[in-house]
């Protein structure tokens, strides 16, 4: 019997592309072990099994184990999910943010939480069915020695995982799948511990397999929304969630001329042009900010939603830092399905990351995730803060 590559415990979500993960790494001479995530109840939110975490889901998942002869464990996160992805999510909302819940689910969840059980079960690695890449990269480690802040998650959080190598994390080849701007949160120890293995595949590919294997959910579609908002009615479930309705207000430019009534400020976004039934304008009005104390969303023409750039704050770096008074060129993404915009990164006195866009575009939503990129690595990424 050839000797295991190692033990890895694999995020199984009923999907096809966590499905043919466990296939791919079983294939590969690792020991797989079936894992589970039960986040959150799906009655309580509306779910029709479309999403994770219905019984349907868990079935999917469970009949695929079996079907490769490994074993299948659920593991009841959901308490975890409520305080540290959807509390967040609706106080974020409520402060006039647009949050993104699946970066903090993957950064408190699945590599938090599950890289803690694969320890717990003696696993050397964790694996799920993103579509982005690892690869190892020669670092001088003298490069990383300027962010030693002292602390005792430095060595853990930012330093090489060995003398001379760094890890990278890269964009999925398939760029119509890539899913390298949600996991722009991971630290060297989570790189150096997480196996991607349909970085190089395309979708079609990887159903494909699925159903030469004979995979229940070979075809199984793609959830297009936040897990728990399945219908895409942000509004409805926040007012779910705090069983109550938010206060309507008004509409107003920017010099604070009432133009209309809004259902409430918390569904509004940067950017937004649906919605919000402004009649008689003579061009198309966006929104381009909120006044949460006052319960105004403020709106005008596109050209009004120029913006320089924008400012970042809680950033993790997957490349080797900056130093004050540095700069790189790289390009960002102020949100999942964004184009990449060519811009030019440095570090502000506070330790927030200003990215100046080489040329002015839409202004970024804060609490959306600013990722960088140069080439197809990841430079990092943090929350925004401001867009000027």
């Amino acid at each position: 019997m050839a000797k295991s590559k190692g033990r890895v415990l694999v995020a199984m979500s009923g999907g096809v592309d966590s499905s043919v993960t466990a296939y791919l790494l079983q294939s590969q001479g690792y020991e797989c072990i079936g894992a589970t995530m039960k986040l959150y109840n799906n009655d309580a939110i509306n779910n029709d099994g479309h999403t994770c975490c219905s019984l349907d889901d868990v079935e999917d998942a469970r009949d695929v184990a079996f079907r490769l002869g490994i074993p299948h464990y659920v593991f009841d996160y959901s308490a975890e999910f409520e305080d540290e992805v959807m509390r967040p999510f609706v106080e974020e909302y409520e402060a006039g943010h647009t949050p993104n819940p699946c970066i903090e689910c993957n950064r408190r969840m699945k590599f938090s939480r599950l890289l803690q059980r694969a320890e717990e079960l003696g696993c050397d690695f964790i694996a799920t069915g993103h579509y982005a890449r690892i690869e190892r990269a020669a670092q001088d480690v003298s490069s990383v020695a300027s962010v030693d802040d002292g602390s005792d998650s430095w060595a853990r959080d930012y330093a090489p995982a060995s003398d001379d190598v760094r890890f990278e994390l890269r964009r999925g080849l398939d760029a119509t799948k890539d899913q390298s701007y949600v996991l722009s949160f991971m630290t060297q120890n989570q790189l150096a511990h997480t196996l991607l293995p349909l970085g190089g595949f395309t979708k079609a590919h990887v159903r494909e397999i699925a159903e030469q294997q004979g995979f229940i959910n070979a075809q199984k579609h793609d959830s297009q929304d936040i897990c728990f908002v399945p219908d895409g009615d942000y509004l409805g479930f926040l007012e779910r969630y705090r069983g109550s309705s938010y206060e309507p207000g008004e509409i107003v430019d920017a010099q604070g001329k009432v133009l209309g009534q809004h259902k409430g400020a918390v569904a509004y976004t940067i950017g937004q042009r649906k919605g919000l039934c402004i009649g008689g304008a003579p061009e198309p009005y966006f929104v381009l900010g909120k006044n949460m104390a006052a319960n105004q969303v403020v709106v005008g023409p596109r050209a009004e939603l120029s913006s320089q750039g924008c400012v970042a704050m809680n950033w993790n770096w997957v490349m080797p830092p900056l130093s004050a008074g540095e700069t790189m060129n790289v390009q960002v993404k102020a949100h999942y399905r964004q184009s990449p915009i060519p811009a030019e990164l440095s570090i502000d006195a506070d330790g927030s990351v200003r990215a100046v866009y080489l040329e002015p575009r839409q202004a970024a939503a804060p609490g959306q995730a600013l990722v960088a990129y140069v080439g197809d690595s990841v430079v990092g990424g943090g929350t925004i803060v401001e867009a000027f």
